[in-house]
């Protein structure tokens, strides 16, 4: 069938569609690039030679090898793909406050406006001093001061900040950098900027009946936003991995034993709050409905007990192991002892025990033991298993030319083991610190563990039982083959 040529514009002969003749008019205008066809070059195969500059899309007519000129794409310059360090960090850090910030606004408002306590303004107040109280600063009342922080809204703002570190640090253009300096400093913006809003909260909460400290607001969102952010940048750079590739062996397997460990009697804990209270259930249900402040209350007492789990977990392990908690002055609640005055109607609390647990507290005891041996035995597993041992010393994966695998030397797995006991220590006290404060300046003016004796008994149980473990697991398991 006999073709029209093209005309001049680009478009085929005999168009009448006023979209296409726009189009081409437009494109004509716009920058075109030269694209050069080789005579020599076999009819219907052209080649094309275009600046490795510019992308271009080429358009080659098979029948006379005529060169169209199309409009070049270039490419965007470094200096676009990269945001200011000041802009990315101000505007992840506000959207990190901003999501942690709303979920304790809505709740309060819902509770307050369905039970005609107040409007907009109200909740936004409380929700301000809600999310100060979150990152642990004591709010003053009437009653004294409440400095008992609910880790969970803790955790919630932490985890925007980790993901706000690790947007910033790819909208900088430090993504896989393995800087620690970059990491750092993406880390310490946002503390700062973090800091402007945690004072700022606490101007407006100030003054309405509560007493906050604008110093103590600025001091603790800026350790927050730093902590938590430097985990997303470090993950961002990957400057983890060449930051831990330059710590000894035993240490590096130390470190991550010890927050398993940590993490495995946390675990224990929440199992034992969780089947306490769910025993308690009745218990709780009375405890909700004698409040009679209609379904929004009690929905909110019920998300503050959520809020405070977090807090009920830590207090739960530090039971386990032995010093226990306390809730008020003159009280203590641990496995041989319980002594406690009135305490308020919070659901929470319906899972306390009763009093001591005499025989069966030997067994509870043992948990956080065992749970301790099995990091242990997953450390040793991870030495021989994960990575490849030659001669004590670590090598990722195992390349054909390789000596057949060994077992790691005693010292690099006694060592870890030995080495997590103070990891889990530091990392149970401080949540310990964390999840207790007061209650006004009444009989509750003490509450949660006592932070250095649960380091300390933590970090006996964790190393001896890490090394039980750790030494079973090199001793007893089978030996490896080629």
């Amino acid at each position: 069938m006999p073709t029209t040529p093209d005309l001049p514009d680009g478009r085929p002969a005999g168009s009448e569609d006023q979209f296409e003749a726009a189009e081409a008019v437009h494109l004509a205008a716009r920058e075109t690039v030269p694209v050069n066809v080789r005579p020599s070059a076999p009819a219907g195969h052209p080649t094309v030679k275009v600046d490795p500059g510019d992308r271009a899309t080429v358009r080659v007519d098979p029948r006379n090898h005529k060169t169209v000129k199309l409009p070049g794409q270039r490419r965007p310059s470094e200096s676009r793909r990269r945001a200011p360090l000041p802009v990315a960090a101000a505007v992840a850090t506000f959207w990190a406050a901003f999501v942690a910030y709303v979920p304790v606004a809505a709740v309060i408002g819902l509770a307050r406006t369905l039970e005609g306590q107040g409007g907009l303004g109200g909740a936004s107040h409380a929700g301000l001093a809600g999310w100060l109280l979150g990152h642990g600063v004591p709010i003053g009342t009437s009653i004294g001061p409440l400095g008992v922080a609910p880790l969970l809204l803790t955790l919630l703002a932490g985890w925007r900040l980790n993901r706000a570190g690790l947007h910033v640090t790819r909208a900088i253009g430090a993504r896989r950098s393995g800087s620690p300096g970059a990491a750092l400093l993406v880390a310490g913006t946002i503390g700062l900027a973090y800091s402007f809003l945690g004072a700022c909260a606490a101007l407006v909460v100030d003054g309405r009946g509560t007493d906050v400290s604008a110093g103590r607001a600025a001091l603790n969102f800026f350790l927050a936003g730093l902590a938590f952010s430097l985990i997303g940048s470090l993950r961002g750079t990957e400057a983890l991995v060449v930051t831990a590739r330059r710590i000894p062996p035993a240490l590096r397997h130390g470190l991550r034993a010890g927050v398993v460990s940590a993490l495995l009697i946390l675990a224990a804990g929440a199992a034992f709050a969780g089947l306490s209270v769910a025993v308690g259930g009745g218990q709780a249900a009375d405890m909700i409905s004698a409040y009679r402040t209609g379904v929004a209350g009690q929905a909110g007492i019920t998300l503050v007990s959520l809020a405070y789990g977090a807090n009920g977990v830590v207090w739960a392990a530090a039971y386990l192991l032995g010093p226990g908690f306390l809730l008020g002055t003159d009280s203590a609640i641990r496995l041989t002892e319980v002594t406690v005055g009135p305490l308020p109607t919070l659901p929470l609390l319906a899972g306390l025990p009763d009093g001591p647990m005499g025989a069966s507290g030997a067994a509870l005891l043992a948990v956080p033991v065992c749970a301790a041996m099995a990091s242990g035995w997953l450390l040793t597993r991870r030495l021989v298993g994960v990575h490849h041992v030659v001669d004590g010393h670590l090598t990722q994966g195992r390349k054909p030319g390789d000596p057949a695998p060994v077992e790691p030397a005693w010292s690099l797995v006694l060592g870890a083991a030995v080495l997590s006991g103070p990891v889990a220590g530091l990392v149970l006290g401080l949540l310990c610190w964390m999840s207790g404060g007061s209650l006004g300046n009444g009989r509750l003016a003490e509450i949660g563990p006592v932070a250095w004796q649960v380091a300390l008994v933590a970090s006996i149980v964790v190393a001896v039982s890490t090394s039980i473990g750790a030494a079973a697991g090199r001793a007893f398991r089978a030996p490896v083959h080629m």
